[in-house]
């Protein structure tokens, strides 16, 4: 029986890794969270994995009082080097990284090491180290396998293909909860993570609603593909029926369709190259009345620009847009900043970092903390 450990178990994505999992009638040898004890316990006390891990060392005490009550056990392994060595057990046998932030980059790198395959929902690490990440899975023989439901489609529709005729890679986006409205200057916080086709994480939401999560998916598609920034489009999708689409020399275009269900591209990061029944709803073609699809308004969503703009000046530019975009989400979701700052101060972020060309991962690091002192610098006296 296989064995998947899952990293970032209580959020969203985690939960319904398990979900999948259960259906499949995994193993799950490992699960993290990084404060939730208590979903992190019920989570234990359904699956039984042999270890578990807390990242925020402030929830030791509590996390060693919850799980001592539990029969067997589990071992419990506490802070970022918990994580690293959960990642790096070789009781797994695949690891679904769905940590949200810069610290899943060393997870993944551990899960690498090990000689895991990774399923991986964490943006950050294809985004802050991408170049890095991807030569180390190839020297090591392991495969990334995408989880957000962009990539995994498009991962889907390059299989079995000439990868040297793919001309271009289309990202679909559904515009977030704010495609149609003029004015963003007093957006409210309940607003912006209210997304009108998924069920996410308040980051990942926010995310969306900004449509920086598609400057986030340009620089991971230019990793996990090996394309040119040049070759990778966004296009509005309203739908979210055709999660994202792959264009051939020879003006072929081959989509990924299905219902907005997460438990879809998460079942097939799992059971890679093999498709087993699946939890999602099927999708009613004959209910389908119209597919739309519009070019991004950068005008009203600069974010969404800010990939290619990275990208273009390379080196940390990548990290920087993260790290301060994952500074300024947090600052909106405590009400410090409004909505239309988080696009601004990761632009005012890249344009102020210093070029490193071929940065590596203590340069990688450096400039990520950089960015986020350099946001919350700018935003101290900031209130909405």
């Amino acid at each position: 029986m296989r064995s998947i450990c899952v990293l970032g178990s209580t959020g969203s994505v985690g939960v319904q890794s398990l979900d999948v999992a259960r259906s499949l009638g995994l193993k799950v040898s490992g699960l993290s969270a990084y404060s939730n004890v208590e979903l992190l316990v019920e989570q234990a006390r359904q699956f039984s994995p042999t270890m578990v891990a807390i990242g925020d060392v402030r929830a030791q005490a509590r996390a060693e009082a919850a799980f001592s009550e539990l029969s067997p056990a589990p071992e419990l392994l506490v802070g970022p080097e918990g994580l690293v060595q959960l990642a790096a057990s070789r009781k797994h046998d695949i690891v679904v990284n769905a940590i949200v932030g810069f610290a899943g980059v060393w997870s993944t790198l551990a899960a690498i090491d090990a000689g895991h395959d990774v399923a991986l929902a964490n943006k950050e690490t294809l985004v802050a180290a991408g170049s890095i990440v991807m030569e180390r899975a190839r020297r090591a023989g392991v495969s990334i396998r995408p989880v957000d439901s962009e990539h995994s489609a498009i991962f889907q529709c390059i299989r079995g293909q000439d990868r040297d005729a793919i001309s271009r890679i289309i990202l679909t986006a559904s515009g977030g909860p704010f495609r149609d409205r003029r004015d963003l200057s007093d957006v409210a916080v309940e607003e912006a993570i209210a997304h009108p086709n998924w069920d996410m994480g308040p980051k990942i939401s926010v995310d969306s609603a900004t449509m920086i999560n598609k400057a986030l998916e340009v620089v991971e598609a230019r990793w996990l593909f090996d394309v040119s920034p040049e070759m990778i489009d966004i296009v509005i999708h309203r739908q979210s029926v055709i999660h994202s689409m792959v264009e051939y020399r020879d003006g072929s275009v081959i989509a990924q369709l299905g219902t907005a269900d997460m438990r879809t591209p998460i079942q097939y990061a799992l059971t890679y190259p093999d498709r087993e029944e699946g939890l999602a709803s099927r999708l009613d073609l004959s209910s389908l009345a119209t597919l739309t699809f519009e070019e991004p308004d950068l005008s009203r969503f600069p974010g969404a620009g800010l990939g290619h703009e990275a990208l273009k000046r390379g080196g940390v530019a990548p990290v920087v847009m993260s790290a301060a975009n994952e500074e300024a989400v947090s600052l909106f979701l405590r009400g410090k900043v409004r909505f239309l700052d988080i696009p601004d101060l990761v632009f005012e972020a890249m344009d102020s970092s210093s070029v490193v060309r071929e940065p590596s991962l203590d340069d990688i690091v450096r400039a990520d903390i950089w960015a986020r002192e350099y946001v919350r610098g700018r935003c101290r006296p900031c209130t909405r």
